[in-house]
This record gives C-alpha cells, sequence and structure tokens, in this order.
C-alpha cells in the first residue's frame, strides 16, 4: 500500500472528491431522464386511452374553479351552445412550422350559462397587433366535439387589448374569466369537429407525439459520462504509480549470480585477490633470483 501514498496528497485528494462529485452527478442527471422516460410513459398512455375513448359531455369533465385532472388531459368531449362571438380572444405569437400566426379563442356558451373556450384553429397573419377579417364562427346552436386541455401558467396568460380584441400569450380561463361577462369552465378546448361546419375552416391543433423522447438515450449518455470519469480516474492512479516506480532508486541487491549472498562474493573475491598477489610475488622472487645469478 505504501506505493499509493501519493493519494493523500492534496492534489490527488482535490481530484478524488472531484471525480466523486462528478460521478454522482452524472448519475443524478442520469436517473432524472429515467424518471422523465417512465413520466412520458405514463402521459402518453392516457393520452392513447383519452383519444380512444368516446366523446364526453363537457360539463363531465370541466367544472368551474375545479382544476383539470391530470387523466383528463386530451380527452375528447362534446358541447352545444352558441359562440360569444364579441369575446373572442387572439391568441398571440403561434408558430406551427415556423409560420407566423395566431389562433382564435371563442367562448361557447352552454345552455346552462357557463361557458368554455374553444380553440378553433391558427390563423396565419403578417402582424400580431393588427387583425381584420377573422373567419367567424358558425351562427346560432353548434355542436362540437374537442380536446381538453389544462391552463397555463405565468404572466404570459395576462389578457390585453389589442386592436379591439383580447389578446394573450398562453392561454388560461382564469385570466380570460376577469374580461368575459360569462362564467367559464376551468381548462379550455382544442377544437376537433363543428357542426354546421364553418364557411372558413381554419388549422386544427396537431395532437400530441406519443413517442418516448430521447429520455433513454440522455440516461445513458450521461451514466457513459459517469463511467468514463471514474475509468480515467483508476488509469491516471495506475500511471502516477507507475512513474513513481521507475523514478524511484534501485534498492541494494543482497545476491548476485543467481541467489548468492553477498559475504560469500566478497570471500571469493579477497580469495582471487590474494591469489593474483602470490602469483605477483612469485614472478618477482623469480625475476630477483635470475637477476642475482646473472650477476
Amino acid at each position: 500500500m505504501s506505493s499509493f501514498r501519493f493519494l493523500l496528497s492534496r492534489r490527488w485528494a482535490g481530484f478524488t472528491v472531484f471525480v466523486l462529485i462528478l460521478a454522482y452527478g452524472t448519475w443524478w442527471l442520469g436517473q432524472w431522464q429515467f424518471d422523465r422516460l417512465e413520466d412520458r410513459k405514463a402521459s402518453n398512455q392516457i393520452v392513447r386511452a383519452n383519444e380512444d375513448a368516446e366523446p364526453a359531455p363537457v360539463s363531465d369533465v370541466l367544472a368551474p374553479g375545479e382544476k383539470v385532472a391530470e387523466k383528463d388531459e386530451w380527452r375528447r368531449v362534446s358541447a352545444t351552445g352558441m359562440y360569444a362571438v364579441d369575446d373572442t380572444i387572439i391568441w398571440r405569437y403561434r408558430t406551427p412550422d415556423d409560420a407566423k400566426g395566431v389562433d382564435i379563442v371563442v367562448p361557447l356558451v352552454l345552455a346552462d350559462g357557463n361557458a368554455v373556450l374553444v380553440d378553433r384553429g391558427w390563423l396565419q397573419t403578417e402582424s400580431q397587433d393588427q387583425f381584420e377579417d377573422l373567419p367567424a364562427p358558425p351562427s346560432g346552436e353548434v355542436t362540437i366535439t374537442g380536446w381538453v386541455r389544462a391552463d397555463g401558467t405565468g404572466d404570459s396568460t395576462d389578457v390585453a387589448r389589442v386592436d379591439g380584441y383580447h389578446a394573450t400569450r398562453a392561454l388560461s380561463s382564469a385570466q380570460v374569466a376577469k374580461v368575459v361577462d360569462e362564467p367559464l369552465l376551468t381548462g379550455w378546448l382544442h377544437l376537433d369537429t363543428e357542426s354546421p361546419e364553418p364557411a372558413t375552416q381554419l388549422r386544427q391543433a396537431d395532437l400530441p407525439e406519443l413517442d418516448n423522447g430521447p429520455h433513454f438515450f440522455y440516461g445513458l449518455q450521461w451514466w457513459f459520462f459517469g463511467v468514463l470519469a471514474i475509468a480515467g480516474f483508476f488509469y491516471l492512479m495506475y500511471d502516477e504509480r507507475r512513474t513513481q516506480h521507475q523514478d524511484a532508486p534501485a534498492p541494494a541487491d543482497d545476491t548476485a549470480d543467481g541467489d548468492e549472498p553477498a559475504d560469500e562474493r566478497s570471500r571469493k573475491k579477497a580469495a582471487k585477490l590474494a591469489q593474483k598477489q602470490a602469483v605477483k610475488a612469485a614472478y618477482q622472487a623469480a625475476y630477483e633470483k635470475d637477476r642475482s645469478g646473472k650477476s
């Protein structure tokens, strides 16, 4: 374990904490995407069931002051009444397929005196401040079917007066109720059918897409980033340990020539030295004797 003592340094301690936070963050973001996927599946199931159901009377689904239930989003309902054309609402800045235009919303007054907001469809316009020759809805008693939608929220639901009409950037029955005479059911309807048919048809709203969206792949992507961060940390740790091992001085070797002890090597070296000295002395003696004989 001594070779991993570098992990206790300030630099590596900070790096470890950073990787742990990063790994937790990517795990949390991945789980968030998978939770959104489950919510999307549940919502799609509700929409599919509502789309396949027979239209219900609007008063059985919507009521004044009662929030639209999640299970009733995109439920198909029917209603009979008369359009209050004088209370037409212009829903501004509507851009299907990136085209400029507005939605025309008209309250439909029911037999009991309540009214329901009906988004009759989209109309292309050149201006968001001037509206001329708006297509009129059918006159007299009208029977419609439509898709239930919940109110919008936020400041964009405020209703203003623009070119003689009530106008908003997001539709909320609670805000519209402040400027019209009729008591409104909470929520509103995307128009599906009208009987009798109007002289000029508006573009109808598209039903929501029922795919699962990109949440599954986004979740996998975040988890992959987390695994990559952890794998990178361990690789860098391994590389640091290897570098330190290469840079460290080699320890003294107590053995050589296999497993021979150092003292045995010293003894042999001393013996060889003594032998060399003895041979040298013998040669010296022989040389001196030869020299004496010649003298």
